[in-house]
């Protein structure tokens, strides 16, 4: 579960991409031609901006450090999201899961499935993650809009891969990650010591609901 979060709602419906259109007027006189946008153009175009220097700040936040030793391969799998700060990408979805899949080419699969009991239907993102630097290091940014990137930052895991906590690129994103849906004894209060350690609000952190009366979750083809 990542960040930038805000730019990767999660969908129910096909998934459509945004296209932005600029309308240029040039000046047959001068030699170098100009370009005019019309009004409603530079404010998509503005927003584009906004949007893609926010999601462009990937790193961890000051004072963080990612897990050393990462091995991609032993991550991959189902975790579910069993604690989280609530963003509105998420608000209200319980049964939250988070699937990891490594690619050929280095990259990483990512499908993020939350069910929303108030409309009673499962919603689905589905994106790519990367390195942000060494593949050894819990530093990596994912994207589920194009060139959009936010940070995803394992700050704690398990030696056996069981349970994980994330930060985003700031401390206001932050998950606990488990291969089951509760955290073995002990260890919650364990993460949130560290969190709270780190900075992270641990007053605000949501435990999510994983046993409801959801239907199955469709699966992938």
């Amino acid at each position: 579960m990542p960040d930038t979060i805000e730019l990767r709602a999660m969908r129910d419906t096909p998934e459509q991409h945004p296209q932005h259109a600029a309308t240029a007027a040039r000046t047959g006189a001068a030699r170098s031609a100009g370009r005019r946008f019309l009004p409603n153009t530079i404010g998509v175009l503005a927003l584009g901006a906004v949007l893609f220097f926010t999601a462009c700040s990937t790193h961890p936040p000051a004072g963080i450090e990612p897990v050393a030793g990462f091995d991609a391969q032993r991550y991959a799998g189902q975790w579910y999201e069993v604690a989280r700060l609530d963003h509105s990408f998420e608000r209200g979805l319980q049964q939250t899961t988070a699937n990891y899949l490594p690619n050929p080419d280095g990259t990483i699969q990512v499908i993020n499935r939350g069910f929303d009991p108030g409309r009673d239907r499962w919603k689905e993102a589905e994106g790519k993650a990367r390195f942000a630097g060494e593949s050894d290091k819990g530093a990596l940014k994912v994207s589920f809009f194009g060139p959009f990137y936010g940070g995803y930052n394992v700050v704690a895991l398990d030696p056996d891969y069981q349970w994980s906590m994330v930060v985003g690129s700031n401390r206001g994103y932050f998950w606990i990650l488990s291969r089951t849906k509760t955290l073995p004894p002990g260890v919650r209060e364990q993460l949130l010591a560290k969190a709270q350690a780190l900075g992270v609000q641990v007053d605000k952190v949501l435990w999510v609901a994983q046993d409801g009366q959801a239907p199955a979750a469709p699966s992938k083809s």
